[in-house]
């Protein structure tokens, strides 16, 4: 008969190190022996599911370069943001993304939006969708570097190929001609495959004016506005007041 630590030991060999963990547990506590076999199979099954689950959650995280540790669970609904729980909470369910729609986000700096983007991407990981959060100036300088070493069409197929592209402070920092046509193409590939979150301290009316090609604006641009989730964050600078609260909490 085998022992304990022989089982422990060939679960871990066999990359079953949730369900070993949930062994261990169960060898260490005399009383799950009462149980009935179905049930502890189905325990120490159900551990292994779960611990694949958070490995594929970390590692999906890890890839996407978020700025931000945010979940959508933590969201700020002060008055005067201009939140709409009802919008969040559909966006929280991803349905969004199965049907390649867009999100914008708008917001004066310390507004939230890189903290709400990066919350909107989470949810994407927890759903097992794969995310990628660019800021549009190292996006541009990747395109640039890319176009010179040759590698600019291995970048697009990287970039059209994530379910979540997250492009943060759009419109900081110049836009050529070269990067605005890459952009479209990018958007192209993606049409019907993927979906962007797009944040941006400018009016998205304002938008068009960034790129300075008008014809290519208006090409990525009507691409992404007209199907898309408008979010206005109103309000405060969330920096600025936790700054004003931990003052309160520990004043000098």
């Amino acid at each position: 008969m085998a022992s304990v630590q022989q089982t422990l030991n060939h679960l871990r060999q066999l990359k079953l190190s949730g369900m070993a963990d949930a062994y261990a547990i169960q060898a260490d506590q005399p009383s799950m022996s009462d149980m009935a076999f179905d049930d502890r199979m189905a325990m120490l099954v159900d551990s292994e599911v779960s611990s694949r689950d958070n490995k594929r959650l970390k590692r999906l995280v890890r890839s996407a370069g978020l700025a931000e540790d945010a979940v959508l669970e933590d969201i700020d609904w002060q008055g005067g943001r201009g939140l709409d729980k009802a919008l969040i909470n559909s966006l929280s369910s991803c349905n969004w993304v199965a049907r390649h729609q867009h999100v914008t986000l708008v917001g004066a700096s310390g507004a939230g939006k890189t903290w709400l983007a990066c919350a909107l991407g989470t949810q994407a990981c927890r759903m097992g969708l794969s995310v990628l959060y660019r800021r549009m100036s190292d996006l541009a300088e990747e395109i640039a570097g890319a176009s010179i070493d040759g590698t600019l069409p291995a970048l697009k197929l990287m970039l059209a190929r994530k379910a979540v592209l997250i492009i943060d402070d759009f419109g900081l920092g110049d836009i050529s001609k070269a990067v605005a046509n890459t952009l479209l193409d990018i958007i192209e590939l993606r049409r019907g495959t993927g979906s962007l979150v797009i944040a941006s301290q400018y009016p998205v009316k304002k938008w068009y004016a960034l790129i300075p090609d008008p014809t290519l604006a208006d090409a990525i641009l009507d691409r992404v506005i007209h199907a898309a989730h408008p979010i206005q964050l109103e309000g405060e600078s969330q920096r600025k007041r936790l700054a004003k609260k931990r003052m309160a909490e520990n004043p000098v």
